[in-house]
């Protein structure tokens, strides 16, 4: 029998596969007993994104809710993650549901729990949601307008209360002052509105919906995002630009050239603006497999270093609880303080834009003041489409210490936190972890630049595969 199960930020499948209607009814089934058994507050928002069925989805989650005697608000229209999780706190619902499957191809959809604080639901939570979740019943429901006609679900539009709440938080005459300059690829994805809305005068590309996400998955890799990189870099006047994926809380983001430029370059900057201009502090809680030049600038800075393992679901708890700067991964999912304790793709990217504006520095010359902090680097990664069955025999080798040396890169130490990081001296290292969301072994390498990561990541690569 099929079980259903979250992964690192939420649960994912193949639509009309394992991903259907009655499935979802049976996770918001479980969802809505999980939200009365936890809190007297018995609201919640629910939304979706731009992926084929969200709508229908989205409906029938909000059908069930209501049969638990849940207000709903129900999204007028498609929307971000960030979005869903910013109404959370707005509106004053105890937890939210987006109907997404983020940055996953085309053919997946999912489901993603929001909680009241206006991030991730934490995993203790969300096991208790797993062990509610009935295979053997469905829900008995009446229509939408039943429930609308009752009161229990309301439509509200959470892209203009992510509005609002931009203007309130940026300088926006800054912001639209570099509009012309900047490039905004929404990737057929649930940001598409807002950069419209906000800088008119930006260029934009794949702001239309497109279910099918032009035959790509809306992940905001530079592989993904060729076409954007390459109209920034054939266009003179543009200084950078920002990608989103699908329900837009990634990042993904490019100089004056059409470079690509990734989340631990981002950190570092964010790390900068926020504590040197803004004046603001707190902890600095990031993911496994982020560069260690952000240690070494945090320690420069005199603010704490916290790791957690990857997904972040583990970055939210540290967010809801202590006193944090910044929360991100290396995937592109960044959080910070003045905002909600969630990823926002649009967010990180206006504030890149702002610091830039503040300071009259271009996305490069900012890069190169951090290098003169704590040296040059670059973060690489292969996801490897390899066979469970061997997937499984590297992860066992990993545990058991075979692997001493990557050709001729010695082990000096290794971390197991979430995946196994060998440290090879130098500051370099090279990472082993299987995904959380998908079929594939991520392997991930830092070192002074490019060529140099990628060397190791083939020796790595020659290693484990044999």
């Amino acid at each position: 029998m099929y079980t259903i199960k979250f992964g690192t930020d939420g649960w994912r499948e193949i639509i009309a596969d394992n991903y259907t209607v009655e499935n979802v009814q049976r996770v918001a089934h479980a969802s809505a007993i999980w939200l009365k058994n936890t809190s007297d507050n018995h609201s919640c928002t629910v939304g979706y994104d731009c992926r084929f069925g969200g709508q229908m989805f989205a409906e029938n989650t909000a059908r069930v809710m209501a049969s638990h005697g849940i207000k709903v608000y129900l999204s007028e229209g498609f929307c971000s993650t960030p979005m869903i999780s910013l109404a959370n706190t707005k509106l004053n619902t105890f937890a939210g549901i987006i109907i997404t499957a983020s940055h996953n191809p085309p053919s997946y959809n999912g489901f993603k729990i929001k909680a009241h604080y206006g991030g991730p639901v934490i995993p203790a939570e969300i096991e208790k949601v797993e062990k509610l979740i009935d295979y053997n019943a469905l829900p008995a429901l009446e229509s939408l307008s039943y429930y609308m006609d009752k009161g229990l679900i309301v439509y509200s539009n959470f892209e203009d209360l992510y509005m609002q709440h931009i203007e309130s938080k940026f300088d926006v005459a800054s912001l639209k002052a570099y509009a012309k300059q900047f490039a905004y690829d929404a990737m057929y994805g649930a940001g598409q509105n807002v950069i419209r809305r906000l800088l008119p005068d930006a260029s934009l590309m794949h702001c239309i919906h497109n279910p099918g996400f032009g035959g790509t998955a809306p992940e905001p890799i530079l592989k993904n995002l060729m076409e954007f990189s390459e109209m920034i870099g054939n266009n003179q006047q543009i200084l950078c630009g920002l990608a989103t994926d699908g329900d837009a809380d990634r990042i993904g983001f490019f100089d004056s050239k059409g470079r690509f430029v990734d989340s631990h370059h981002l950190i570092l900057l964010l790390m900068q603006y926020l504590n040197k201009d803004k004046g603001l502090n707190g902890k600095i809680v990031k993911s496994f497999s982020v560069s260690s030049k952000i240690d070494k600038l945090a320690k420069l800075m005199g603010l704490e270093t916290i790791t957690t393992k990857i997904g972040f679901k583990y970055i939210c708890e540290y967010m809801i609880t202590d006193d944090v700067l910044i929360g991100a991964e290396e995937s592109g999912g960044i959080a910070v303080k003045g905002h909600i304790p969630e990823r926002d793709g649009i967010w990180m990217g206006l504030l890149i834009l702002e610091y830039m504006a503040k300071s009259g520095k271009s996305i490069e010359q900012l890069i190169d003041d951090t290098y003169a902090l704590v040296g040059a680097f670059a973060v690489e990664r292969y996801d490897l489409h390899i066979e469970e069955a061997k997937k499984q025999a590297i992860i066992q080798a990993c545990k058991s210490g075979a692997y001493k040396a990557f050709g001729s890169y010695q082990v000096e130490k290794v971390e197991d936190m979430d995946g196994f990081k060998f440290h090879l001296g130098n500051e370099e290292w090279v990472m082993i972890r299987p995904s959380g969301t998908e079929p594939v072994l991520r392997v991930y390498a830092e070192s002074t630049d490019s060529a140099s990561s990628y060397k190791i990541l083939d020796a790595c690569k020659a290693a484990i595969l044999g």
